[in-house]
């Protein structure tokens, strides 16, 4: 029988153990050469934020590519919910950049915008990147008032002043691509609808943009086996047909490793590995492999016990 990503008997291969520091444990990992002629659609780099004493991210690096599924993976307080929160351009970093590439060319014209960092971007062009964006928020976000219809046309109705008919032909294929019965569920409430159709649900809201980046933030927490399964399906297929980046911030190991081009770990403020499935699997990091095996023992839980955890 196959071991199953990160089980212990697959980490048993990994390279003899060895007494890892502290800092070596911390250590951001290195950027990996870009491919030849490719540039990242996001690139970051050497990315600081605080609240206070509170140092959440210490010098993040990353790459994401256009086209790319990155999984990233991390225990509460790892500052995955803030590294979010600076590629919607909510939060400005204290040190470092954050580097967005022009939009795609479409229909054989080149683009018109420029790339731009983030943390320096003027009102015009915080508001054309989240244009670009579409965001499935943990546990869907829909506003329980509103309809079916009314919640994922919501963009299109508040952002983009589109026509009513417009609108309801667009939710309806918006809600196909997420293998959703429109006519049928149209006019009910979030509170009619399972947990996976909610899911779906917020997915069609993200989609009707036609968004080129989709950050996902927990997207299967909570959810069945067989509606997980369908929700990894669909993030897979809207990659695949549309050609949809994306980021996908989850604890569930089992998605990651079946919709990940790449994996990247976030620790104490730090990516400290990040490579393709195979790669991350069997990463040496002390940190990696106890977040793999799901063990007690390890850096992630030292601290815990110690008292000294840090946020």
């Amino acid at each position: 029988m196959t071991d199953r990503p990160g089980s212990r008997t697959a980490l048993a291969q990994v390279l003899p153990e060895r007494t890892w520091t502290k800092d070596e444990i911390e250590a951001a990992a290195p950027l990996a050469p870009l491919p030849a002629g490719i540039q990242p659609v996001i690139a970051i780099r050497d990315l600081h934020k605080g609240f206070g004493s509170r140092k959440i991210l210490r010098g993040i690096d990353l790459d994401v590519l256009r086209g790319e599924t990155l999984c990233i993976l991390g225990g509460s307080g790892s500052g995955k919910t803030t590294l979010i929160r600076h590629l919607m351009g909510m939060l400005k970093a204290d040190v470092g950049t954050i580097q967005v590439a022009p939009a795609p060319a479409v229909a054989g014209m080149p683009s018109t915008e420029a790339g731009f960092e983030l943390g320096a971007a003027n009102e015009e062009q915080l508001a054309t990147w989240r244009r670009r964006l579409g965001v499935v928020f943990q546990g869907a976000a829909l506003l329980g008032s509103l309809t079916v219809l009314e919640n994922v046309g919501l963009p299109l109705v508040e952002v983009d002043h589109r026509p009513a008919n417009e609108i309801y032909e667009r939710v309806v294929e918006a809600l196909r691509r997420v293998y959703l019965p429109a006519q049928e569920i149209l006019h009910l409430k979030p509170a009619s609808l399972s947990g996976g159709m909610r899911k779906r649900v917020g997915i069609a809201r993200a989609i009707i943009q036609r968004p080129e980046i989709i950050l996902y933030d927990e997207p299967t927490t909570g959810l069945d086996p067989v509606t997980v399964s369908g929700v990894n399906e669909l993030t897979l297929d809207l990659q695949k047909k549309l050609g949809i980046t994306s980021i996908v911030i989850t604890h569930d190991l089992e998605a990651a490793f079946t919709i990940a081009d790449r994996i990247a770990m976030l620790y104490r403020g730090r990516i400290i590995a990040i490579g393709p499935t195979e790669e991350f699997r069997h990463s040496p990091n002390p940190a990696v492999q106890q977040l793999l095996t799901g063990s007690t023992r390890g850096p992630l839980t030292e601290a815990y016990l110690q008292g000294t955890s840090e946020s």
